[in-house]
This record gives structure tokens, sequence and C-alpha cells, in this order.
């Protein structure tokens, strides 16, 4: 079995400033605030603040696999979705998806689909290719990788998709920040740099679609600050760019996050989770396992858009061929997360360019979202699922209303004087039914005298 180490993918929340708490609206949690495009846009060319220099700190991870394992099996979550039926439809082909992650390295899988984009981890060496965490290459293996030819079950979503590296953060690198050097040190990657990142995809004309398997997760009672709120324009200023954005929903950890429900009423959760937090212009994806639940570990929120296969996860193994186990605490266990939740909804995003290309990026992130299997829920959505669990055929498939102009059915009164009821006269169907039962009734007299004359005679003696 392949196996190697995964380290959690999380960026550093900077400092947070004295602002006002925000507002909350009914039923759909803390509200972010309007996005402010009047600022200046923070551009990949400056130097985030802090400045913090990352150095690798450990060694990257190698396979365990010496290349005579082979997982023939496709995973569950490909199976339930029909990614294979969904390709008669589309393949990706003329789709670029910008992977913000710990780097993809060169994989046979990926062939020549895979481009070099920013680093901002080792800005020394500036190499997006290198993924010393091996969550990267993971996350792309499953938005594009193809295995035609081989005896392998597991392919990409998009297998004819290409996939632009941006490393922009890493379990394996830190750093302490110059201005605070009592801070003590920080895994490389923070909202600074995220955002940063958001900004060269989405000025990519290549790129149509972004992947951000990367969250920050912070007490939901503190006030925005400055880089949220630099993330959230990045955020709205791609979608303008007509990049499709996702980003997982987030998984439970030991700090903020240790509550996967979020709080007791939607309305109020306990945290605040970005990029997703910001859902008018993302697709925030939570992780199902096998049986259809909500993962154990995938937290909620009003965000939460749609979700997607979390667990027991197949992909590129970044030191071999594929990966279905990695090395916890010394322990051996399955792949999972909501960062691999979100590339089949990023890889799906390519299929629906690729089929309707004349669709803009929030008609797309609608069309999968109104496609999804719906939980039973009013309005078809809650906090664990959002709409559900993607379809990738009826994505590719089904009318979309609205992307025809044509507005939702309305209720419409019933005219206020209804015909009176027009009143049926049975009399010829109960001289029917009376002339029936008479006629039955004479049938069995005339059955019963016949049978008594028999027996009469039965009992004469000869």
């Amino acid at each position: 079995m392949a196996a190697r180490k995964l380290a959690a993918v999380t960026a550093v929340a900077c400092l947070l400033t004295a602002q006002p708490a925000l507002a909350q609206k009914a039923g759909s949690g803390p509200v972010p605030p309007q996005v402010d495009l009047n600022r200046p846009l923070v551009n990949d060319t400056e130097q985030p603040p802090p400045t913090i220099p990352y150095t690798q700190k450990t060694p990257c991870i190698a396979s365990l696999n010496d290349g005579t394992v082979v997982l023939a099996n496709k995973p569950w979550g490909q199976q339930q979705l029909q990614i294979e039926q969904a390709h008669q439809f589309a393949t990706g082909k003329n789709q670029t998806v910008a992977v913000i992650d710990t780097g993809v390295r060169v994989h046979e899988y990926l062939q020549n689909r895979l481009i070099k984009g920013p680093d901002y981890v080792n800005k020394q060496q500036s190499d997006s290719t290198q993924d010393c965490d091996g969550h990267g290459t993971e996350v792309a293996g499953i938005i594009a990788a193809r295995t035609d030819g081989t005896q392998i079950g597991f392919t990409g979503v998009a297998p004819d998709a290409q996939i632009l590296a941006i490393r922009q953060s890493s379990e394996r690198y830190a750093g302490t920040p110059t201005d605070e050097p009592n801070a003590g040190e920080r895994p490389a990657g923070d909202l600074n740099t995220l955002a940063q990142a958001i900004r060269h995809a989405a000025d990519d004309p290549r790129v149509t679609v972004i992947n951000m398997s990367v969250d920050n997760c912070r007490p939901a009672t503190e006030a925005i600050n400055p880089a949220e709120l630099d993330l959230q324009r990045m955020l709205r200023y791609a979608v303008d760019k007509n990049k499709v954005v996702v980003a997982s929903a987030g998984n439970k950890d030991s700090r903020f996050c240790q509550d996967p429900s979020n709080g007791r009423d939607p309305a109020k959760p306990t945290a605040i989770i970005t990029p997703p937090w910001f859902a008018d212009d993302v697709l925030s994806v939570a992780a199902i396992d096998r049986r259809g639940a909500l993962a154990d570990f995938s937290m909620q929120g009003p965000w939460v858009s749609v979700a997607g296969p979390g667990t027991e996860i197949v992909s590129l193994d970044p030191s071999g061929k594929l990966a279905n186990l990695t090395i916890d605490g010394g322990k051996q266990i399955q792949i999972q997360g909501t960062s691999f939740a979100a590339p089949y909804v990023a890889g799906l995003a390519a299929l629906v360019r690729e089929r309707f290309p004349t669709l803009n990026a929030r008609q797309v992130m609608n069309r999968i979202k109104m496609t999804a299997q719906h939980p039973a829920a009013p309005g078809g959505r809650d906090s664990m699922v959002g709409y559900g669990m993607i379809n990738p055929v009826a994505a590719l498939t089904a009318f979309i209303p609205s992307e025809s102009n044509i507005g939702p059915d309305k209720p419409q009164a019933l005219p206020p004087n209804m015909p009176p009821i027009k009143e049926r006269d049975w009399s010829s169907m109960n001289v029917a039914l009376i002339g029936t039962g008479s006629g039955i009734a004479l049938l069995l007299l005339t059955l019963f005298v016949m049978h008594a004359i028999r027996r009469s005679r039965k009992t004469q003696p000869e």
C-alpha cells in the first residue's frame, strides 16, 4: 500500500484590529461586510506584511511504495459521482484550474498539463512544482489525473484540464515575522499570501477555475481583520474576472474549530472559517463519507455551498504513482478531509465550463448548486452539506430556467367563485346493480335446487 505523510494545510490569521462586531442576519450567520473595491488591490509583486522568511524545517515526504503496488480499484466517490459517465459530455478540454496549495509535483498522470506558477513559500528557489507536503499533488490528481491505458481505476474529474501550480503554504516550512521576533515560528502560508495567490490566478487569462484547499478558523466573536478584508476583495475580484472559485469548508482541529457542528444554532456559528465565509463569491465544499452522511470532521456553517466525497481518498502519490493511505502519528490512516472534497467540485466546474462555454462564473456556480442532491431541508439547503452532494451528470445535462431568463414559478390564486358541484343521477346505475343482483340470486337458487335433486336421487334405493 502506498503511504506518505500529508500535513494539514491551514492559513495563519494575522493580528486582529479593533473593529465593530459583525451584524447577524437570521438564518445566515454573521454577515461579511460589503466588499470595498475602491481600496488598492494587492498583487504578487508586493511583500506581504509582516515579512516572514520561510525556511525548510522537516524533510519532504517520501513514498513507501516501491512501484510494485497497483491500486486498481476505483474509489467509492468516483463511482458515486459517475465520473466516467460525465466524461461522455466533457473532459475539461481548454480549461485551466489554478491549484493554490502546497505545490504540485510533476507526475506521469498529469503528463504535460502542469504549468509552473508563483511560489510564496520558497522565494529563493521559486519552484511551485516542488511539493514537500504532498497535499497539493493529491488535490491536483483528483482534479485532472489521466490514467488511460493503465490497470488503474482511478481517474481525475477533468482529465483533459491543465493545472496551474501555485505554492502558497507548507507545514514543512516555517518562519518568524521580522516585526514580531517573540511571536514564534509559523508554518508557511497566511491570508496575505493567499490573497496574492488568488490575485495572480485571477489575472491569468488561461485560468477558468481556482481551487483552494486551505482554511483559516477563528472565533466568531472577533472582528474581521485587514487580511480577511483583502481576501474578501480578492475573491470578488476573481469572480468578477470570470473565475469559478472553490474552497474546502474546513476540518475539525484542536484550536478554534473543535466542534464540527459549529454551534447549535446555524445562524450563530461559534467559529468563522475563511475563505468559505465569503459564500457570495466562493463554492464552499463539505465532505461526505461512503454512507452518504456528513463526515465527522467536516465543519458546518451557513456558508457551506455543496458537498463532495471526502473519505477513503485515492489520488496521486507525489513520489510515486497512487496513494490511498497517509501516516499520522506513526500510524497508517486513510486519506480524508474537506481538502479533497473541494477538488471534486473544482473538477466539475471545469467540465461545466467546457460544456457550457457561454456561462459566466456565477452561472456555473449556480448550476452546480441547483443540480446537487438537495437535503430534506427548507429550500433544499442546510448548514451541513449546503445544497447537497454534487451530481456531475445532472450538472452537465440539466435545464436551468434562470440561464434562459425564465423566472421561478409563482403561486397563483384560484378563482374566487368556483362552479357548483354537478350532482350525478345514479338511478340508471341502481337499476343495473339491482338487475345484476337479481340475476346472481336466481342463478344461485337454480344451482341449489339442482344440487338438492342430485342428492335426492343418490339416496333412493335401486
